[in-house]
């Protein structure tokens, strides 16, 4: 989403109150052992250093960033390696600061009304406590903050220090041989939540991962072990943190396994046959909800909040904090929020913004993932939406409307949000049973491993640091030498697209399905925005597997067919006093020969909500006609081809080897 400033009649300056970070001296000690190489061994010496159990400290630090230190690069946050220090001042002042998404999109994406025109940043709030932990840490350790944002040893070490100083404020037990259930409110308290719901889901995922057990290999190559170990956690602790309780009303729409609270946006009319900031409705009794878009808001949790609220600009159905994955809804979904700048998608979609601090945030934690994905198992069992990329989007994969808006359309989540770790976490089914034969892709590179080589996270042009990454990149000959391949629609003139962080038009996302289009050594080609696009898979590191499903391609006879970025229905659907929305293609053509992954054949529809009241010709009504659509993967971005004009086949028919 953009970050917006309000009209100058209405601007508000957005202050979050600072809170005083109370920092509890630790009792002199032993000296700090010598850092080691061994992450595992890190964690053990700072246990012992500080007195925290190690089966805590892990637990913590899975649940913030999963053991990996990111290459030293902050959170959407604003915070550091693997215990999630926060330094949102030190972020705010880094170079480059502001929103590197772009996109001119109207949020609300509706040709028939006035465009929401895009504004720019407020000011910025001061960081509260939660987002300012890096200071407790420096002063209970003696570290400077460069080396606790930088040092995975001494993050470690800076985390544990708050731990146990947690747990001293609180009168708890303390000591590498205490109870781990006793360290329930310090494990509470360092979600950085301002309620106690939010703080007690927090801890309540720290403890179900110790119960679980947990081993991977970091970002940076060092394996980690918490063995499985049942605890019972002590909850009483939680009281002792004085932290408000929030009200759950009746219809909130959130599993009672997360912290979610109902922050209303705003349903007003202001004005000249003005109203903000989201439709009525009534889905899925109306229309079928097909959606559910992840964003990035590139904002603080606090400004999210006061833009959400403002009904003379945008809306979404959700947000979701970063340092303890607490949410907050806003719109219900049987409404239409005007969030992805695409009407249709709009209309058949459920909107869920993830806190960005700053732009330079190129990781998200674990515990905003996990809720997130509770979240939305949960809405789509519910409503009937199938678990995959053809249904469960980001901001960067919903098309543009017509031709002129495509370039316009934004790029987030972007190419650090882990989507092969968000499916698993979802427990969505995976089908892969194919092979080369059958002619299907499935896009699913190793996030640690697989790290293109971004420009532009901070400054244009400059190099990105060295970072897992969800996207592949695509080339217009089977050679890591080879141009990018051209977005036709991004770059005009023809020109290879390029390596800029914003710029999506070479590459593909884990997740996607694709139709296979040749293979030639470790490389393999998908047909891609009407061309060949390759990428590099060998053997011996694949970054796709091979799957079985429907293709699409020109009816014979056809040279080549019009692609669209809305399945509206045809004009003579229209009633009397609708003002008909044009069929109107991309600038992409979809030409004999190729083929496309098939994610949904869906009815022609456009809902028409225009007035306040409903009480414009046809408002509040879903308008459908003859016209029925296929939509499909023909890029980054889905889109949609009009089912007279092609063949639905099965995948393997013709497929090549």
């Amino acid at each position: 989403m953009h970050r917006p400033t309000l009209p100058s009649r209405r601007r508000t300056l957005l202050v979050t109150a600072v809170v005083a970070v109370t920092v509890v001296p630790l009792p002199a000690g032993p000296v700090a052992a010598a850092p080691t190489a061994d992450r595992q061994q890190q964690y053990a010496a700072a246990a012992s250093e500080y007195g925290v159990p190690t089966d805590v400290l892990l637990g913590v630090s899975y649940l913030e960033s999963r053991w990996d230190s990111n290459a030293g690069t902050p959170s959407t946050s604003g915070g550091y390696g693997p215990m999630h220090l926060t330094d949102a001042r030190h972020v705010t002042a880094l170079p480059g600061r502001g929103h590197h998404d772009t996109g001119t999109e109207d949020p609300r994406g509706d040709d028939s009304r006035t465009a929401l025109a895009p504004r720019e940043a407020s000011e910025p709030a001061p960081p509260s406590a939660a987002l300012q932990t890096v200071d407790a840490a420096a002063a209970l350790t003696g570290v400077a903050p460069e080396s606790l944002r930088t040092d995975p040893s001494a993050n470690i070490r800076g985390g544990a220090a708050l731990l146990a100083s947690y747990q001293r404020e609180l009168g708890a037990p303390i000591g590498t041989g205490t109870d781990p259930a006793a360290w329930y409110g310090a494990v509470a308290r360092y979600a950085g939540a301002d309620s106690a719901d939010a703080a007690a889901a927090f801890a309540d995922e720290v403890f179900t991962t110790i119960g679980a057990g947990e081993s991977r290999v970091t970002d940076d190559g060092q394996r980690v072990t918490l063995p499985a170990r049942t605890v019972r956690p002590q909850r009483s602790w939680l009281d002792r943190l004085g932290l408000r309780k929030l009200t759950r009303p009746d219809g909130l729409e959130c599993p009672r396994t997360i912290s979610c609270e109902w922050i209303p946006a705003p349903y007003e009319a202001f004005g000249d046959g003005d109203y903000g900031n989201h439709d009525l409705s009534d889905r899925p009794k109306r229309q079928k909800i097909e959606y559910i878009v992840i964003h990035d808001t590139e904002a603080s949790w606090a400004t999210t909040l006061k833009l959400v609220q403002d009904p003379t600009y945008v809306s979404w159905h959700y947000s979701l904090r970063s340092v303890d994955g607490h949410i907050a809804q806003h719109v219900k979904t049987k409404d239409v929020a005007w969030h992805a700048g695409n009407w249709y998608v709009n209309a058949k979609s459920i909107g869920l913004e993830h806190e960005g601090f700053a732009a330079q945030g190129t990781w998200y934690t674990e515990a905003m993932y996990r809720t997130s994905a509770k979240l939305v198992r949960h809405l789509a069992l519910r409503l009937g939406i199938p678990l995959d990329r053809q249904h469960i989007i980001g901001h960067d994969n919903v098309p543009g409307t017509t031709a002129a808006t495509v370039r316009g359309m934004h790029w987030d989540p972007g190419p650090y949000w882990d989507w092969t770790h968000y499916f698993d976490l979802l427990h969505a089914p995976r089908l892969d049973t194919g092979t080369p034969a059958t002619g299907l892709v499935r896009i699913d590179p190793d996030y640690a491993t697989n790290r293109p080589a971004f420009v532009g996270c901070v400054t244009p042009g400059v190099p990105c640091p060295s970072r897992g990454s969800s996207s592949v990149v695509l080339r217009s000959a089977p050679s890591a030498d080879a141009p990018l391949v051209n977005d036709i629609a991004l770059r005009p003139d023809g020109t290879p697209n390029t390596m800029e962080v914003s710029d999506h038009g070479a590459r593909a996302s884990a997740g996607q399905t694709y139709a296979l289009a040749g293979r030639q050594g470790d490389w393999t080609a998908i047909w891609y925005l009407g061309q060949r696009a390759w990428f590099h898979n060998p053997a011996s590191a694949p970054t796709a597997t091979w799957t079985v499903g429907m293709v699409v391609t020109p009816k014979p006879g056809r040279a080549t067919i019009p692609v669209y970025g809305r399945a509206y229905p045809e004009q003579a659907a229209y009633p009397a006093g609708v003002p008909y929305q044009a069929i109107s293609p991309l600038q992409y053509t979809l030409a004999a020969g190729q083929r496309y992954a098939v994610g949904a054949v869906l009815p022609g529809e456009y809902y028409r909500a225009s007035t306040f009241d409903g009480s414009s010709p046809g408002d509040w009504t879903v308008i459908r006609g003859d016209n029925r659509y296929v939509q499909i993967q023909f890029g980054h971005r889905i889109m949609y081809v009009n089912l007279a004009d092609v063949q639905v086949l099965p995948s393997p028919v013709g497929a090549p080897r």
